[in-house]
């Protein structure tokens, strides 16, 4: 059987490449000891040159083949390597990749000394000029440099499988008379043999995953080199964004009765398709919610384990909400793709790539990303639509018919979709897929279908929106704030009314480094709804509000009317996917909102204008019925627009005031003060509740601050030394004492890790942006405990205890 051996610790590094380094002799005193996944230069937060990764790198790595390994083949895979890799084993050149985003392996048989030490070394090449995607003009990302996936060898025989891929069909009748979440189901594997012979069987058996016994599904004999088996499953269970079920099926090669190997590949059954009027899984029709990311952090770009990639994946379904995520611009880490089985999240992934097109080798660069992409990924049944144009490029339809003939050579199970930035293209993949940036805060949500594509009658899809229309710190003014938030909820409204619209992938998940051209001159684009350290801006709200598991209870307004012009407090909205929301100030109830007033309502829980700050107060200063309603309706939009701004429509309810209730000028103002302005007296305390189901699940109070609290919050705080080393992320925040995040707190953060268990990655000092940063910390290959503190001039130090395992 095959025997996997991760090859992560014990490199050797080294900015200054020779070609000496490539031989066995070379004297590696001068070369720093890393660990896999690696950067080839860890950047400053922002204000850096993105120049400062871009060079010829040289890793080196020591190993011993066992004697027993002789007679046997080994295999080199390299998951990673950004961005053109050459490979030596012992000084002999083994093989070369050129793309920083698929995996690539090599038979290293003939190069290694069985019973001895043995040396790899890879000559990495990340500069920005090299012909291959995406380079070749301006882009919109950093496409840092490093070996930043895993390596491993793999020792089987000559005679192996080679490769297993694994689809089902469901027809229309099975989805029809099948249960909820299970029908009756084609499992088809087409199967890769190495070295087969005519003697030889193919036996597969199933399992639902976290079970312990296969069932046969049955045997088959070689059929060449490609042999392709159809079983019936009866009564799957279906895989889904709620019921993200999956499969083991196991594939042994046999001679005889001798198994001369296996595989195990994990699956789902499902059944996706893209129509004309949307996208449907299991044969029901479903709007697809998501965003899009990148696959970089802080510091070190690409370069970060298994723990990482899952944890961004957990934020976009658990704490975001959405049903979606577009893997811009590039196939990313098999990790993030496994998450996204396993929990239920939609995936939409792309070749590599951002506007340019370049030469003939370019292109043939481009169509040999998009074979690695399929033959990689293609397992992956949170996988829906492969992406085969470059991102927003022209039309070129010679290259694009060769990339979706790929596309469709390798995977008949999936459609293909291209990423346009203009109207009316050429269309020669199943789905057009297009940036719509059309709102600008005035201009609708989104453009009608039959505004963009060439051809009404195939899907369409939303690929990118809002984004660069509206890039918004964390530290921006509370206005300018709201309107980021609403800007994605406007588009989601939008889009939900739009029936042939199969659904939209925000501009984007997080802010991420740039490139000199783009971005707010830091090397920062501030697009995303969440910050680098995946910290939520307000926008992260009107996402969150789409799940039910999480109780979400968000105010626009800090409520200090300071903060806005003329000290009008302007439009302030809550956020929640509670039933209902009820406010209070100063103890006294003000008014129960529900989503009946929203003004979103074709998206789940959308934001709720707060309307009145006054409540009954004024029944206990005497007025009452109509006269009651009337200063209510003009004190509130005093509130909101200031005196200077009051609408039209508020006029009548003044002149009425004045001439038939003779209300004075003066009371007017004094009642305005006691009961909405908020000036001079006692602090006013505003307390919010959120309830589902008839009870309170989250409370949200807005007083003047007295007091800095510093919070830290660890994705996972038991971290395990695996085949590599582990990572946990920590959130920091500034907050008052009620929770509140202190949006212009930006006063620096000290980071102290003891014992010598874990490491910082970055700093250890941080400024906090917008009341809120974040930190890293690394295993180092021991066990025990260890304590990360952190400690600010200002509030408490805060602390969080980790184990290592």
């Amino acid at each position: 059987m095959r025997e996997y051996i991760a090859l992560n610790d014990g490199w050797r590094f080294t900015e200054q490449f020779s070609e000496g380094m490539l031989l066995p002799e070379f004297d590696e005193s001068g070369m720093a000891q890393v660990r896999l996944p690696h950067t080839v230069k860890e950047v400053p937060f922002h204000y850096f040159d993105e120049h400062c990764y871009q060079f010829v790198s040289g890793y080196r790595k020591k190993f011993m083949a066992k004697e027993e390994w002789r007679g046997r083949r080994v295999l080199l895979t390299i998951d990673g390597a950004a961005h053109e890799a050459q490979v030596y084993v012992n000084g002999v050149k083994a093989g070369e990749h050129r793309c920083g985003y698929t995996a690539f392996t090599m038979d290293i048989t003939k190069e290694i000394v069985f019973g001895a030490e043995n040396l790899i070394a890879v000559r990495l090449d990340s500069r920005e000029t090299l012909n291959i995607p995406p380079f070749g003009f301006v882009v919109d990302y950093l496409t840092y440099g490093g070996l930043t996936r895993e390596v491993w060898l793999t020792v089987c025989d000559s005679i192996r499988i080679e490769d297993v891929f694994v689809y089902s069909r469901l027809s229309e009748e099975a989805l029809s008379t099948a249960g909820t979440f299970t029908a009756d189901a084609e499992l088809i594997a087409e199967v890769s043999v190495k070295n087969g012979k005519d003697d030889m069987m193919l036996r597969q058996s199933i399992r639902e995953k976290g079970t312990e016994a296969y069932a046969l599904l049955g045997e088959q004999a070689l059929a060449g080199d490609t042999t392709k088996l159809c079983f019936l499953l009866k009564a799957a269970k279906l895989w889904d964004t709620e019921h993200p079920v999956l499969y083991e099926v196991k594939t042994e090669l046999l001679q005889g009765e001798s198994i001369l190997d296996e595989l195990v590949t994990v699956v789902g059954i499902r059944r996706t398709e893209f129509k004309a009027d949307g996208f449907y899984i299991n044969g029901k029709k479903r709007k697809l919610r998501g965003l899009n990311r990148h696959q970089s952090f802080p510091y070190v770009g690409y370069a970060m384990p298994e723990s990482m990639q899952r944890f961004d994946a957990e934020i976009l379904k658990k704490e975001l909400g959405v049903n979606a995520v577009r893997t811009s611009h590039y196939p990313q880490s098999h990790h993030f793709l496994n998450c996204c089985d396993e929990i239920g999240l939609f995936v939409f992934t792309e070749l590599p790539g951002w506007q340019h097109i370049g030469d003939a080798a370019w292109k043939e660069q481009a169509v040999e990303n998009v074979r690695e992409m399929v033959l990689q990924y293609r397992n992956h049944p949170s996988i829906i639509l492969w992406g085969v144009r470059i991102n927003e490029s022209q039309d070129d339809d010679e290259f694009y018919k060769r990339t979706n003939a790929v596309a469709h050579e390798l995977d008949a199970s999936r459609q293909t979709g291209g990423v346009r930035a203009h109207k009316k293209s050429s269309l020669l993949e199943d789905v057009y897929t297009y940036n719509d940036f059309v709102h600008n805060g005035e201009r609708p949500g989104c453009e009608p279908k039959a505004a963009v594509t060439s051809d009404k009658g195939r899907p369409y899809l939303i690929s990118e929106y809002n984004g660069h229309m509206y890039p918004t710190k964390a530290f921006d003014e509370e206005e300018y704030r709201l309107e980021h938030a609403l800007r994605h909820a406007r588009v989601l409204e939008a889009v939900a009314k739009e029936r042939e619209i199969a659904g939209s992938f925000g501009w984007c998940m997080f802010d991420y480094n740039t490139h000199k051209d783009f971005g707010s001159g830091d090397r920062i684009c501030y697009h995303g709804v969440l910050d680098m350290f995946r910290n939520p801006k307000l926008a992260a709200a009107v996402y969150a509000c789409g799940q039910k598991e999480v109780p979400v209870l968000e105010l626009s307004s800090s409520m200090d009317i300071g903060e806005h012009p003329a000290s009008s407090r302007g439009d302030i909205y809550i956020f929640t996917n509670a039933d209902s929301v009820r406010m209070y100030k100063n103890g006294r109830f003000i008014k129960e909102y529900t989503h009946a007033e929203t003004a979103f309502p074709h998206i789940s829980c959308g934001p709720i204008l707060v309307d009145d700050f006054i409540g009954d107060a004024l029944q206990e200063e005497g007025y009452s019925g109509a006269k009651e309603q009337a200063l209510k309706k003009v004190l509130n939009a005093v509130a909101r627009y200031s005196m200077a701004k009051i609408p039209e429509r508020i006029f009548p309810a003044i002149l009425k005031l004045l001439t038939v209730y003779h209300v004075k000028m003066a009371q007017a103002v004094d009642l305005y003060t006691r009961h909405v302005g908020d000036w001079g007296g006692s602090s006013t305390a505003y307390r919010f509740e959120a309830v589902m189901d008839g009870r309170v699940v989250k409370t949200l109070v807005k007083s003047p601050m007295t007091k800095v609290v510093l919070m830290a919050e660890a994705d996972h705080i038991e971290l395990s030394e695996g085949n590599t080393y582990d990572v946990a992320a920590v959130r920091i925040r500034a907050v008052d004492e009620h929770g509140n995040v202190l949006p212009f707190y930006h006063e620096p953060v000290q980071l102290f890790v003891e014992p010598p268990t874990l490491e910082l990655i970055g700093p250890d000092v941080i400024t906090l942006h917008g009341g809120m940063g974040g930190t890293y910390v690394k295993t180092k290959g021991r066990s025990g405990a260890a304590v990360l503190m952190m400690k600010t001039a200002q509030a408490e130090a805060a602390e969080i205890r980790f184990q290592v395992k």
